[in-house]
């Protein structure tokens, strides 16, 4: 059996839907050893795809970093990469894929319906909607669609008009954040020091990760209870540095942008709580994750949140600053006992999510699918 890869978009920055494919595609060469891998990849992603991607990598060197270029590679340089190679299946692992059916089996994996919940205004209307009918042409003409929550797949059906049968749940892997031995020590640089509670928060800026939302909340936690606030990601030209200006907190919030994986690592390890208020998402890793390091969360009140965090997290509206502000003041306020008994439960509930249970069940959609050719369902 012989599979292709479709990893033309992939530039190793583009967040949660690369960790997938990175934590997903050496297991399934392992959980598959009748199966050949063959990645094919832009000229932008080459140098990093070859870091984790099992067997031949082929390049298109035409395909750079810019969505035009991704978009036409989809187009042209799949279907006819999956013929050259003899693939019995192609899997598209990143929303995005050929927009016609091809001789070629498909599978998709689909994270989210971002581009299609949240439309944006003026020129950046125009962008998501051209990709969110992208994301729809790819998802109804592939045979088979993955997704990773039971929400994602809801929305999936109702926004892309997918048949809920031709969708399989495979949720999410946490990470394993193992602790450091001197976490300070890697805080230093960053100017986060011990002395205060700490809130952390990660990701892109995207207006739907909602980061403005957690300042304004930190922004009404009384100045004698207020933790010291650590959202990473951004770059080093951070957009929300603006927010944090104008609202005062320039002594209360570091911006430290992309961290190491030992910084990140030792934040994790000094947190005393994780907040997450993006307003939608396909799964909520970084919830999980927080859960799996022993960190209380609080996440914003919405479901795909609930599904992932379950009981162990706490949950308010992100859109309210005060009720925001009043959920994160309540879990730093909590007694010792409690808040161990909420590592402990929070840790065992983010292990019901690994990445083995997920190579497993996506092995057995790639099987079937291949199995059916180009029927759908």
């Amino acid at each position: 059996m012989r599979i292709l890869v479709d990893l033309l978009g992939y530039t190793g920055g583009r967040g949660g839907t690369e960790t997938y494919v990175r934590e997903l595609l050496p297991r399934l060469a392992a959980e598959m050893p009748d199966a050949d891998f063959v990645t094919l990849t832009g000229s932008s992603g080459a140098a990093a795809v070859r870091r984790f991607a099992p067997g031949e990598v082929r390049v298109v060197e035409w395909v750079g970093d810019g969505r035009a270029s991704w978009a036409a590679g989809e187009i042209v340089a799949v279907e006819r990469a999956a013929k050259a190679v003899d693939a019995d299946l192609v899997w598209s692992p990143a929303n995005f894929g050929p927009l016609a059916a091809g001789a070629v089996p498909r599978v998709v994996s689909v994270h989210d319906v971002i581009y299609h919940e949240v439309p944006g205004a003026g020129l950046e209307r125009l962008t998501r909607a051209v990709t969110a009918w992208l994301m729809t042409r790819t998802a109804q003409t592939a045979q088979a669609v993955v997704t990773v929550s039971d929400t994602a797949a809801s929305a999936i059906s109702h926004h892309l008009g997918v048949e809920r049968d031709r969708i399989t749940v495979v949720h999410n892997g946490g990470s394993e954040i193992s602790g450091v031995d001197d976490p300070w020590r890697l805080l230093a640089p960053l100017g986060i020091r011990p002395g205060r509670a700490l809130l952390l928060s990660t990701g892109n800026r995207m207006p739907h990760k909602n980061f403005d939302g957690l300042l304004a909340a930190v922004a009404r936690v009384p100045v004698e209870e207020r933790p010291l606030t650590v959202i990473a990601g951004g770059g080093a030209d951070d957009p929300l540095r603006p927010a944090v200006e104008k609202l005062g907190l320039g002594a209360d919030v570091v911006l430290p942008g992309w961290v190491s994986d030992e910084q990140l690592r030792a934040l994790y390890q000094v947190a005393d709580v994780y907040a997450c208020p993006s307003l939608t998402e396909g799964f909520g890793l970084p919830v999980v994750d927080a859960l799996g390091a022993g960190v209380p969360v609080v996440a914003h009140d919405t479901a795909v949140l609930r599904e992932v965090g379950g009981e162990w997290a706490r949950y308010a509206d992100a859109t309210s600053p005060q009720a925001f502000a009043s959920a994160i003041t309540d879990v730093l306020a909590l007694d010792e006992t409690t808040r161990e008994a909420l590592r402990a439960g929070g840790r065992a509930w983010a292990a019901r999510f690994s990445w083995a249970a997920a190579t497993v069940a996506l092995s057995v959609v790639f099987r079937r699918t291949a199995a059916r050719g180009n029927r759908r369902g």
